[in-house]
């Protein structure tokens, strides 16, 4: 997300200071340790921030249930969230907090989730970032929630690149067919936080910064529809084939024809955390209150595989 966010600020008139707790090659990058309080109200004094956009999170579902790492978990999704919560309140500032339909999962349900519904995360991951919600409520901060679902960009790890290589390399591919969502576009939701914030700088002009935004609160959002991962695998493939994605590759290996992708449950591939079965988001409230309109998921994909494509063609 911080990527996207880089991209869609690019033209923006307003300063924007990206961190990090490391260097990062060829962006310009502020090291902060966001679990160090005192050193957030350092940034904050000496930049003058009224906003803060929290990308940052352990986002290991798998990893998250190691033990060992329960403490650094919970540091990163919950005490963070709730440093840069008290950072922005100390300044009547605006904290926006990315969270997880992974709050989700526990109890049995075929609606899209709305807002208000009561959390029921199945892992750590997921009561963690609850946790990371519920103390930036408990801070009283003006702030923008926004829960999303199945991320996927041209940057970092994700679905999405990860199948782009393996319906490349491998004969057959086995995908769960029991686990239901919608698949999000983190430059679509980097737009959607941008509209957002573009919405508070007009409140901000209009009223005493005494008071609180009125739009303040938790939101959902992932792109429009509603498809299985194995259904994510077969569109994927599908618009690679169309665009001539697996053409640009430097080297396919062996494989002859397209990969074979076959539906399975998820007990084939088992895991230490019971991920949600039915994992859509109902946006009716993000789209009402800030006049969005969310593409449909098949739309977002075909932008994010064709800018791999041409990101592959300039690196070949």
């Amino acid at each position: 997300m911080g990527n996207e966010m880089r991209i869609v600020t690019e033209g923006s008139k307003d300063k924007y200071i990206f961190t990090d707790v490391v260097e990062i090659e060829g962006q310009k990058t502020s090291i902060l340790d966001i679990t160090n309080l005192d050193a957030i109200r350092k940034m904050v004094a000496e930049n003058n921030i009224k906003v803060i956009v929290n990308c940052a999170a352990w986002t290991n579902v798998d990893g998250a249930e190691d033990p060992e790492k329960y403490a650094l978990v919970e540091k990163l999704n919950a005490v963070a969230p709730e440093n840069l919560a008290i950072a922005m309140k100390e300044v009547n500032g605006l904290l926006v907090h990315i969270s997880t339909d992974y709050v989700f999962g526990g109890d049995p349900y075929n609606t899209p989730c709305k807002e208000d519904q009561k959390g029921t995360p199945t892992g750590v991951y997921g009561l963690t970032k609850l946790h990371g919600e519920q103390n930036i409520l408990k801070i009283g901060v003006d702030h923008l929630i926004f829960r999303t679902a199945w991320l996927y960009s041209e940057f970092g790890k994700n679905f999405v690149k990860t199948m782009l290589n393996l319906t490349a390399t491998k004969p057959q591919l086995k995908v769960v067919f029991d686990q239901v969502g919608t698949p999000t576009y983190a430059r679509d939701l980097a737009d959607t936080i941008l509209t957002a914030l573009e919405d508070y700088k007009l409140s901000l002009n209009s009223q005493p910064s005494t008071l609180n935004y009125a739009k303040s609160g938790i939101y959902h959002y992932s792109n429009e529809g509603v498809c299985s991962w194995f259904d994510f695998t077969k569109m994927i493939q599908q618009i690679a084939t169309e665009i001539g994605y697996y053409e640009s590759l430097p080297k396919q290996g062996d494989l002859e024809g397209l990969c074979d992708i076959q539906p399975c449950h998820s007990d084939e591939f088992p895991s230490p955390v019971k991920r949600p079965a039915f994992s859509v988001l109902d946006k009716t409230k993000v789209k009402n209150t800030f006049g969005i309109k969310v593409p449909y998921w098949t739309e977002s994909l075909y932008k994010c595989i064709f800018g791999l494509k041409t990101k592959d063609l300039k690196h070949s």
